[in-house]
């Protein structure tokens, strides 16, 4: 405190320490007031009431966007674009209370997988080199989750920390918020829409009969829990052919929870594998353990007991119905499907040695068990996703077209043209058909100005080239004729004939051109009533954003900045509500100019 009207408020910083600290003089002073002076200066705030849930995935990395931001901080930013473009495009609809507002919640799971509970950072550190310490620490905190996620140990861990998050905040909404009848929708940025694609594709349809490949695809993720659950170093065949699993010595647990060190403490106890399942988390506070690696016993002591009993249900099921079968269950040309069949999209598969399967079209799909969620999306929004590219990789070359997911209805692929990460999905489903993305509009309404200088320059370019040769070929014919009248050469007249056809031919060019900018816009609205296949129920996929006039001057300066711009675009969150509230039918007000 300065003085009585006058008060400084440090912050601590939450930039680390290898990125440097915050220069000084950045605190500014501000005045302390006593009583309020202008009422009118008081936002009034939400609206209490929403009409439709969002949940908004992360990417790879802590961080959001080029300033640094969380998760957290950019979705309350989209939050209040997403209010401003209600007041301005849908005036009429929020006076007459038809709409209220949409909540974007933000998933974090960055935080479960580089946290203590796996210890990967701790390795990762010590074999890092101690040269360009940034540039590595930038790589450790950010790439290296696209490699995670393709790991067969890490992926397990990001998927199940980012279902149980939607459902616990999804449980957590509802519990505040009694009286919400709206519907769910999600969306991810970059490897965060991975993520949900992955879990949408593996979701169960209750209401609907599975097909063959889906019932296909059960079947293998049954055999895939099998085959995962089991150790390989304790696994024997028995008589009947089925795997054995010992339990793991008592040292050997510690040792992989890197709690070597409470070995003498638990022995001194006379404990062993047996009894330390039998124990209570108070059981060990009693033996003095502290509550980090207490925490980490009883996590492991869960998960092997739920690893046993899943085990023992899936044996006796094959014990059932496979008793008198020597093969594997279920072979890839069991009968579910036809030999030539393409890999299912999403599909879990496994494999003995190191839970991968070879299927004829590629390697498939790390094997993990996936959650269901406790509510069926309405829409799934995929922001700079390159799940077009992880299923190429995978070895899936084509998505077929009556191929949906399970649960949700509505699956939108919007990407800034110079996003580096982004991948179209329209071109894996008719991949004979060459179909240009849809054009997202400006948010003031058509397009960008440069945008329309092209085409107009463009158009103006075509026009002129098209005069000029109309009066090429009017002048030539006039010389021609000349030529014709004051010489008797067939030589000569056969060479000024063909550059006539030279230059009417150049003039049936230039007019085709220019009929075809001229139809730009009816074709258009033929790309628009397309069907797509079934991902988005018939209705076009892919959705690009227009770039600003600055972007275009130089495509690589603004790579980066382009795969981070989303959460504060207002074409993306407008898109946004007007697909939400399409299924509410409710429309935006005249487009503005």
């Amino acid at each position: 405190m300065h003085n009585p009207k006058v008060i400084v408020q440090f912050q601590h910083s939450a930039i680390p320490e290898e990125w440097g600290s915050p220069q000084d003089g950045q605190a500014r002073p501000g005045v302390v007031k006593r009583g309020i002076d202008d009422h009118d200066d008081i936002p009034d705030g939400e609206v209490p009431q929403a009409d439709h849930l969002v949940f908004m995935v992360h990417g790879i990395g802590p961080v959001c966007d080029l300033r640094f931001r969380s998760i957290v901080e950019c979705v309350d930013d989209f939050r209040t674009v997403s209010l401003k473009l209600l007041q301005s495009h849908f005036k009429k609809s929020v006076d007459e209370g038809k709409v209220r507002r949409v909540e974007f919640l933000p998933v974090h799971w960055h935080g479960a997988l580089h946290g203590d509970a796996t210890g990967v950072d701790r390795h990762i550190k010590k074999i890092t080199l101690p040269s360009i310490g940034r540039l590595r620490h930038f790589t450790n905190e950010t790439l290296l989750d696209i490699l995670f996620y393709n790991s067969p140990t890490y992926c397990q861990t990001i998927v199940d920390k980012v279902s149980l998050e939607v459902n616990r905040l999804y449980e957590l909404f509802m519990s505040r918020n009694p009286d919400f009848t709206g519907r769910v929708s999600v969306a991810g940025h970059s490897l965060g829409s991975l993520i949900l694609f992955d879990i949408l594709s593996n979701q169960t349809d209750i209401t609907a009969s599975p097909p063959a490949s889906t019932l296909a695809k059960v079947k293998k993720s049954e055999s895939a829990v099998e085959k995962q659950n089991n150790f390989p170093e304790t696994r024997e065949s028995n008589e009947a052919g089925l795997p054995q699993e010992d339990l793991p010595c008592l040292q050997e647990a510690l040792e992989s929870l890197t709690l070597a060190e409470y070995t003498s403490v638990l022995e001194k106890e006379k404990m062993d594998m047996e009894s330390l399942l039998m124990c209570t988390i108070d059981d060990l506070k009693e033996m003095g353990i502290p509550l980090g690696p207490r925490k980490k016993i009883a996590k492991y002591v869960e998960e092997l007991s739920a690893r046993q009993a899943e085990k023992k249900i899936l044996t006796d099921k094959r014990n059932l119905h496979n008793k008198q079968e020597e093969s594997p269950p279920f072979d890839v040309h069991d009968g579910l499907e036809p030999p030539s069949r393409k890999l299912p999209v999403g599909a879990s598969v496994s494999s003995i040695h190191v839970d991968y399967e070879h299927f004829e079209t590629g390697t498939g799909q790390v094997s993990v068990r996936y959650n269901s969620l406790d509510f069926e999306p309405v829409n799934f929004f995929a922001l700079g996703s390159p799940i077009g590219m992880f299923l190429t990789v995978r070895g899936v070359d084509r998505i077929e077209e009556n191929y949906r997911l399970p649960t949700c209805k509505g699956f939108f692929n919007i990407y800034h043209p110079l996003d580096p990460v982004a991948y179209r999905l329209e071109p894996m489903i008719l991949p004979d058909l060459d179909l240009k993305p849809l054009l997202v509009p400006h948010h003031k309404g058509r397009k960008r100005l440069h945008l329309e200088l092209k085409e107009s320059l463009s158009r103006m370019g075509s026009d002129l080239k098209h005069g000029v040769m109309s009066s090429l070929r009017l002048a030539w014919q006039t010389l021609n004729e000349f030529a014709r009248a004051h010489t008797s050469s067939s030589q000569l007249q056969a060479e000024l004939e063909k550059v006539a056809d030279q230059i009417k031919e150049e003039e049936d060019k230039q007019q085709v051109e220019a009929e075809k900018l001229e139809g730009s816009e009816s074709w258009r609205e033929e790309e628009l009533s397309v069907k797509i296949g079934m991902l988005n129920g018939g209705r076009r996929i892919d959705y690009v954003l227009q770039e600003k006039p600055i972007e275009s001057f130089n495509e690589y300066l603004f790579a980066l900045q382009s795969h981070l711009c989303y959460w504060e675009s207002e074409d993306t969150a407008l898109l946004i509500l007007k697909e939400i509230y399409k299924s509410l039918n409710v429309f935006p007000d005249l487009t503005l100019h």
